[in-house]
């Protein structure tokens, strides 16, 4: 049984996408202060992961809309987090252009999550928190499977009830929820790896030069440059693949 008192709504959140754009799907996980558990999800046929990931969002705010007190809103999404937090005010402020002057993407799903943030006020705000992925966390490691199976177009069969009764513990939540740094401009990275896939066989490459080997000329393969252990997992995840795919050494 797991007991807990809180007077906060937890949430989780993720997005998955077999290419970029391609079929998606996302999750939601919502825990109520009364301990009562609802998942949400559903797919897209076309669709890019940063949409899913914002839709993942956007639904579980809907369905607590009218549900008062603050939110502890977990995703691994940086891009919604920083969005929604930061960049918001100035892309409203330039009339929905970027600093350099482009439309904002996703620009829809942007303003329906910002009148929602708008609508919870002080009294009920959402502290967004980052669950960084595929490190375990309970809640964010059940999203990612409601999402995945959704691009798949595969059934999932989405908990209601008590969280009693229910299989993840969603009070198993990261000690550090700050952001990782983002990087300069200009400022260079070493890359961790390369990653090529060939029907599904995934190699990880030291350097550039191996991986064109692998992927020139053929037909269907894609490749990713990954700066982190957890950025190849991302990338997998955009690929359609399971974080526990094996990843030959190339």
């Amino acid at each position: 049984m797991q007991k807990t008192t809180r007077d906060y709504i937890m949430i989780f959140s993720d997005g998955a996408c077999s290419g970029n754009p391609g079929p998606g799907g996302w999750g939601s996980i919502v825990l109520f202060p009364t301990n009562q558990v609802q998942e949400l999800g559903d797919g897209e046929r076309s669709t890019t992961n940063n949409r899913m990931e914002m839709t993942a969002a956007l639904e579980a705010l809907k369905f607590v809309r009218n549900q008062p007190g603050q939110i502890h809103f977990y995703t691994d999404s940086t891009y919604l987090i920083r969005g929604i937090t930061q960049w918001i005010w100035g892309w409203k402020k330039r009339n929905w252009q970027t600093a350099e002057g482009q439309d904002v993407s996703n620009r829809d799903l942007w303003e329906e999550i910002s009148q929602l943030v708008q609508e919870r006020g002080a009294r009920n705000k959402i502290e967004w928190k980052y669950s960084r992925g595929h490190i375990g966390i309970p809640g964010n490691e059940r999203c990612d499977r409601i999402a995945v199976a959704f691009s798949k177009d595969d059934y999932v069969n989405l908990y209601s009830g008590s969280l009693d009764n229910y299989s993840v513990n969603l009070l198993e939540v990261p000690a550090d929820t700050s952001l990782p740094e983002m990087r300069q401009p200009g400022e260079k990275k070493e890359a961790f790896s390369y990653l090529s896939n060939l029907g599904g066989l995934v190699y990880r490459h030291k350097d550039w030069p191996s991986c064109q080997k692998r992927v020139s000329g053929q037909s269907g393969a894609k490749f990713k440059k990954a700066m982190s252990a957890s950025d190849e997992i991302e990338i997998l995840k955009t690929w359609g693949l399971s974080p526990q795919t094996v990843i030959k050494e190339g």
